[in-house]
């Protein structure tokens, strides 16, 4: 029987405050602020008090820090103006904070679908701003994100995910540019069977993604691996090249694949996993 507590199980705004150092938590923005989407009411959807995102500012290991969670319980984790534009802001105000000698740490809980489809360009618009964001910042300051599960990483805030300084993973989480279902709408079911689970997490599951070089560490379900995990790779500092600046390095190996086969796990351990030393091997040999 495990000791360590689900990180999966909790909520979005528990997830923040326990990841914080305890007694530091405090949310900006929340609630009781009652800033809603005014687009989803109109369409005959309830609203949610903070748009589905919590920011809480506090310390992590006595340093200031800002966490940004998405609740993927409301509406997918889906991203629209209001809640969109505070991830955004969050992210602007820690780089401001840096650039005034203020070491602000940022932390990106992300459970989610993406763009908002009732919001539309809207929605859009401030995934670009979230993306511009994270770039900016994390010259100064590791931009950590973690997908743990249930909903997953998807669209263009799988982007979002790829900008990060490091991602960390659990098995259960999923992380992919099109989710399963918009995939077998595009290409047919025998593409992709939205449908066979077995297939999916092959495909864009927590674990292969680890293995194919896409997250620099996985990790159980549990509050504390999470953390410890968290903690390390801020430790660590800004890495020498982001990931998303080795993008000739994966236009090649993608140059190499043969479109006309069928996808599976192993091709794709082909393509993308030679020569991979995940940030979790150097946390590891660091330690050691």
């Amino acid at each position: 029987m495990r000791n360590d507590l689900s990180f999966i199980e909790l909520s979005a705004r528990e997830r923040a405050r326990r990841l914080l150092d305890a007694g530091t938590f405090r949310e900006l923005l929340g609630p009781f602020e009652h800033i809603t989407s005014p687009w989803l009411e109109p369409q005959g959807i309830v609203t949610q008090a903070d748009d589905g995102m919590v920011v809480a500012k506090g310390t992590i290991e006595g340093k200031p820090a800002v966490v940004v969670a998405v609740e993927g319980a409301f509406q997918g984790g889906s991203m629209g103006e209001v809640s969109g534009a505070k991830m955004a802001s969050a992210l602007e105000l820690a780089a401001e904070d840096n650039r005034n000698g203020i070491p602000t740490q940022a932390v990106l809980l992300l459970e989610t679908g993406g763009v908002r489809l009732q919001e539309a360009n809207l929605g859009l618009a401030a995934i670009a701003d979230i993306h511009a964001a994270i770039v900016d910042l994390r010259r100064y300051t590791p931009v950590v994100g973690i997908v743990a599960g249930t909903v997953g990483c998807f669209g263009g805030m799988s982007i979002a995910a790829a900008l990060c300084s490091y991602l960390i993973v659990t098995r259960e989480a999923r992380l992919g540019l099109n989710g399963p279902q918009v995939i077998e709408q595009e290409a047919g079911i025998e593409e992709y069977d939205s449908r066979d689970r077995p297939f999916i997490w092959s495909m864009t599951g927590g674990d292969v993604r680890y293995r194919n070089g896409f997250v620099d560490v996985e990790v159980p379900d549990g509050l504390n691996a999470v953390k410890q995990a968290m903690n390390q790779c801020i430790a660590r500092g800004v890495p020498e090249q982001h990931r998303s600046d080795k993008f000739a390095q994966y236009l090649t190996a993608l140059q190499g694949f043969d479109t006309r086969q069928q996808a599976t796990a192993e091709l794709a351990a082909e393509l993308f996993s030679q020569n991979h030393l995940s940030a979790k091997d150097r946390l590891q040999e660091d330690r050691a």
